[in-house]
């Protein structure tokens, strides 16, 4: 996994609330275990119309959208079932950074493990950047993550929280498989001491 200290990206205005998983990535594209490949189906049936072409009111068609690597969404974003297809579909699609009043939990969890960061912060600090982004391709972001602070194209500086754990797994690039490697001479000193003490198991 990527490290993720500094970011700076168009920020897409998102305002629409309870934008669940389905809506992120529909079921239908969930047959893949792979964590690629999955951006062009983000968002599906919003961004496509039954024929398959590209609805031209939603956001990340709209030209100064299409390079996009901050939504600033609605509330509760990520609701709904727990597939981690939702973030691999976000990531995919080029997004690093999700800001909203609140997430589902599990959608949350899982955007640390795939290397994006959503900050949650106030309605009132949401609306600024709600429309800052509302700029388009003008609308640049900067992330800090060391620092804690979000930067809008207008130079207003919002500070944000984040669990010391998981602001230590993003800025040194750990997943799971990451935390675990970071044991692993431990853990052969253990096997080692082990197959001494229980040859047989």
């Amino acid at each position: 996994m990527d490290k993720f200290e500094t970011f700076s990206g168009i920020a897409a205005p998102m305002p629409l609330v309870n934008i669940d998983t389905d809506m992120i990535i529909p079921k239908q594209f969930l047959k893949t275990i792979k964590r690629s490949g999955l951006g062009v189906h983000a968002f599906d049936e919003m961004r496509y119309d039954d024929d398959g072409n590209e609805i031209p009111d939603f956001i990340l068609n709209q030209s100064a959208y299409r390079e996009a690597s901050i939504l600033i969404a609605g509330d509760n974003f990520g609701c709904g079932s727990s597939r981690e297809h939702a973030p691999w579909a976000l990531s995919d699609f080029g997004i690093k950074v999700v800001v909203s009043t609140s997430f589902a939990d599990i959608f949350f969890n899982n955007c640390f493990k795939n290397g994006m960061l959503p900050i949650v912060l106030p309605q009132e600090q949401v609306d600024l950047l709600m429309k800052d982004a509302e700029k388009g391709a003008n609308a640049r972001v900067d992330v800090n993550l060391e620092d804690q602070t979000i930067t809008s194209s207008d130079g207003d500086v919002i500070k944000f929280d984040i669990d010391p754990f998981r602001k230590h797994c993003l800025l040194n690039g750990l997943d799971d498989i990451g935390l675990t490697l970071e044991k692993a001479a431990s853990i052969d000193s253990f096997e080692a001491k082990t197959g001494v003490a229980r040859p047989w198991a």
